[in-house]
């Protein structure tokens, strides 16, 4: 569907009558409706009302106590949502029912400053006025479970049944083993125009990666929230869990969402990360994107590492960086060059985990590697072609959450990248996640304390 009249045309002779809507909060989760087609079609034209507590509470839907944006001082009003006609698709296992996604904006039509999605497209604008186009992709893993929401909280999430046993990483026997959920997640997510480069067994019991197909950054932000849903929906109907937990267990590796990023001229011809007169193929833009990753992300950490459960993964020995690291085709860094070719050639960032809003993970790197480019930063740093858990030359990350938050709260280059109200808005619904998770008494205390203390 290549214009607005053949897309309305479409939503008006689909059978179901309806179209399916959906807006990201501040924690990539979906939030939607089914509206009328009739509806619909009004909508295009005008706004979508949708209330915005969207972005005034958590993932539990437990409203914040210190919001400026919106709570119970503002009495939760309808935010304006304008519909993309570019994010059009038809979801394949609802019967081809008609799709879009939203961006908050405000009564001026000027983007709204905690929008996750309108973060990128700003960040996008800003490194294409300095003659970039990034192109980005995102890769998951999620572990897989034969239960249901009723089954897992009737277990309290307990001694659930992976899909398949043991530890079986690029298994071509285990891609076999419940072959039709394999096969559907491949074909159905084609369908939904969430291209897929690869899929296959990761080590750990039910576990999968798939590698999304790159494509310039919003669309491959759009691909990756829009994959996660997806792959949750479709799980469903073969009676699977899907979850994309940074860590599920303390015995098993973590997930990652890892980002692969590169900058090319206005007209997507040439890879500007590519110079093949350099020895290691490196050429300064890529240098110095890597220099500004280097310096930036560590005050951006929350948005690539947003959970109090992110930080169980990065720990050293679990294929996840601790270190402010990077190196040429290194998984123990934190960034992972990879100067392949004109085509391929990359740079991958291995902190962020497969729990991230992928808007947020995209304009962290963006934002940070942009940093670096505009300012012409050198990469001093010399490369880790070793250990990178045990290169402690450049200091390391943040070991939790509220660390993490204050750093980037109290960052005035974060301000200076983001926004300050958005750095305000998006540290606060961190630093609530902090004081939730400090009044729960967990397993391991009753374990450790009950009996013996």
């Amino acid at each position: 569907m290549s214009t607005s009249k053949e897309i309305l045309d479409y939503v008006k002779n689909h059978h179901s009558g309806k179209v399916k809507l959906a807006v990201a909060d501040i924690d990539g989760i979906l939030r939607g409706k089914y509206v009328a087609a009739e509806k619909f079609a009004s909508l295009v034209e005008g706004r979508l009302g949708f209330c915005d507590v969207t972005f005034g509470w958590d993932a539990s839907d437990a409203a914040y106590d210190s919001g400026k944006y919106t709570g119970w001082h503002t009495g939760y009003p309808d935010a304006q949502v304008k519909i993309d006609l570019n994010t059009f698709r038809k979801i394949p296992w609802e019967n081809d029912v008609p799709f879009f996604l939203g961006d908050f904006i405000d009564d001026q039509e000027r983007a709204n400053e905690v929008c996750p999605r309108q973060l990128l497209k700003k960040l996008i604008a800003d490194c294409e006025k300095e003659g970039f186009s990034p192109i980005f992709a995102q890769e998951f893993e999620w572990f897989n479970f034969l239960e249901t929401p009723e089954t897992l909280n009737e277990k309290r999430f307990n001694n659930l049944k992976p899909l398949s046993p043991g530890m079986f990483g690029y298994s071509i026997l285990r891609s076999s083993y419940q072959n039709a959920f394999m096969s559907d997640l491949f074909e159905l997510l084609n369908k939904f125009d969430v291209p897929i480069e690869g899929l296959h067994t990761e080590t750990g019991p039910g576990v999968y990666e798939a590698a999304i197909k790159y494509a310039p950054a919003l669309q491959a932000a759009d691909q990756a929230i829009l994959f996660k849903t997806a792959v949750k929906e479709i799980a469903y109907k073969h009676g699977v869990l899907a979850t994309f937990m940074a860590k599920i267990s303390e015995n098993l590796p973590g997930c990652s969402g890892h980002v692969h990023q590169s900058l090319w001229d206005k007209n997507n011809n040439t890879n500007l990360f590519y110079d093949e007169k350099e020895p290691d193929k490196i050429s300064r833009v890529m240098k110095s994107y890597i220099a500004g990753q280097l310096h930036c992300l560590p005050y951006l950490l929350p948005m690539i590492a947003p959970t109090i459960n992110s930080y169980k993964r990065l720990v050293e020995g679990a294929w996840a960086p601790t270190t402010v690291t990077w190196g040429i085709d290194n998984r123990t860094t934190a960034l992972r060059a990879l100067p392949g070719s004109k085509k391929a050639s990359r740079l991958e960032t291995r902190i962020v985990g497969s729990d991230t809003n992928p808007y947020l993970a995209l304009s962290a790197c963006l934002a940070a590697g942009m940093y670096g480019v505009k300012n012409s930063l050198e990469l001093t740093q010399p490369l880790t072609k070793g250990n990178g858990y045990t290169d402690l030359s450049n200091g390391v990350l943040s070991r939790n959450l509220f660390e993490a938050t204050q750093k980037m709260k109290n960052s005035d280059l974060a301000k200076t990248l983001l926004g300050a109200d958005f750095v305000d808005h998006f540290t606060m619904t961190r630093e609530w996640e902090c004081k939730q998770y400090a009044k729960v008494v967990t397993d391991w205390e009753l374990k450790r304390y009950f009996e013996i203390i």
